[in-house]
């Protein structure tokens, strides 16, 4: 366990008084119960160092509640633990096919846990597939363990690009595609293609980020999600290189792709296409071409991820329609409801650094429209940017 701090429980109340925030306010933001933050403060219960991050995140603490909860790894006692785990079991049918249902959960879980939680979930269940490889098996477990590892290699990846931590993120997408090459699975290898393209879009680079988009498709299986994300993730960058007939050409594809496209098991599963993905996506591309057609599409994807209005059972990516719903509102001269629609964005806390751009992007241009709502937009934006 790790050692707490006395002082963190009063240091959390400084920080959450000196914002002006209560309990209920503080656990809205925060994604935690008020019962929970009230017995933080008081000591009643000790913070986890992923609690300690997590509030420093939100309540832009730079760091200190984090350094109030000590938590250095006992890398003998990690050690020891997996390798108890390793002697009880040869790799068996068993254990190999719990091993896959826990990467299918984890990258289910990818649509509604925060990264900083998600990242430590990855963390020890790749650690403990390198123990197990290790161990005794055969041919076909061992390629079975490669490939669960090297799914949760190119997640653990996509989260650290999540967090904006871009070279961890590259020494896990290098481990990823070695693993992929090791257990002969393209699909693997074309996911961390399009990972890398994502992230170079994110930074700007768009000629790189779509050489790797179109690599990614030669590499993936025809049809395979792979396949079917890469070229989604191309007419993504046709649209930000402002290139309409490229855009159209790329998304005509992708129709094509999805077209009688079954709702799989899982459908919140990372690395699983499904129909609502491919909306959402053509909403994306389209609000960034500044197509017309862009607000309608972004409505019907929000309405089907979010009908309640609470966010949904996939909360990032109802954020994400959000924005692009702003985007498309503004090329439509409706910059006041384009404010209230990316406000409610930015306040779901849902909007990960590695996506912050694009809610600075809306509210560039919201300011630039001069609507009364950009005042209320700002003062969302500020109190929920991600912690530099």
């Amino acid at each position: 366990m790790p050692h707490v701090d006395p002082r963190f429980g009063a240091q959390l109340r400084a920080f959450r008084t000196e914002r002006g925030l209560s309990l209920r306010a503080l656990g809205q933001l925060a994604h935690r119960g008020k019962s929970h933050l009230h017995d933080l403060e008081t000591g009643a219960k000790a913070p986890t160092p992923e609690t300690g991050r997590h509030l420093d995140e939100v309540l832009q603490a730079g760091g200190t509640l984090a350094r109030l909860v000590e938590a250095p790894v006992d890398h003998d006692a990690e050690a020891g633990e997996l390798l108890a785990r390793v002697r009880a079991s040869d790799v068996s049918a068993e254990t190999l096919v719990r091993i896959e249902a826990t990467v299918d959960d984890l990258a289910s879980a990818y649509a509604t846990t925060r990264p900083v939680d998600l990242l430590p979930m990855v963390r020890r269940q790749l650690a403990y597939v390198g123990r197990l490889l290790d161990s005794r098996g055969t041919l076909a477990q061992r390629r079975r363990l490669v490939v669960a590892g090297g799914w949760l290699a190119v997640l653990r990846a996509t989260v650290h690009i999540d967090l904006l931590q871009r070279s961890a993120a590259g020494a896990h997408l290098s481990t990823a595609m070695a693993l992929a090459d090791h257990g002969g699975h393209p699909e693997i290898h074309a996911w961390c293609l399009e990972t890398q393209a994502w992230e170079w879009l994110t930074r700007g680079d768009y000629r790189r980020a779509l050489d790797l988009a179109q690599q990614a498709q030669r590499v993936a299986p025809r049809g395979s999600s792979a396949h079917i994300q890469a070229t989604a993730q191309e007419a993504r960058v046709w649209a930000r290189l402002a290139d309409v007939r490229r855009t159209r050409e790329a998304l005509d594809r992708l129709e094509r792709l999805t077209a009688n496209l079954p709702v799989p098991e899982q459908a919140e599963h990372h690395y699983r296409y499904d129909p609502t993905k491919a909306l959402a996506y053509a909403a994306t591309t389209l609000s960034w071409a500044g197509d017309p057609a862009a607000e309608q599409l972004a409505r019907i994807a929000l309405a089907e991820l979010d009908p309640r209005g609470d966010g949904g059972e996939r909360p990032r990516r109802s954020a994400s329609a959000r924005l692009d719903l702003a985007m498309a509102l503004l090329a439509a001269d409706q910059s006041d409801e384009a404010s209230v629609v990316a406000t409610d964005a930015v306040r779901s806390g849902r909007v990960v650094p590695s996506n912050w751009w694009r809610a600075r992007e809306v509210l560039r241009r919201v300011e630039l429209t001069g609507t009364t709502e950009a005042a209320a937009f700002r003062e969302a934006y500020e109190a929920h940017r991600p912690a530099r």
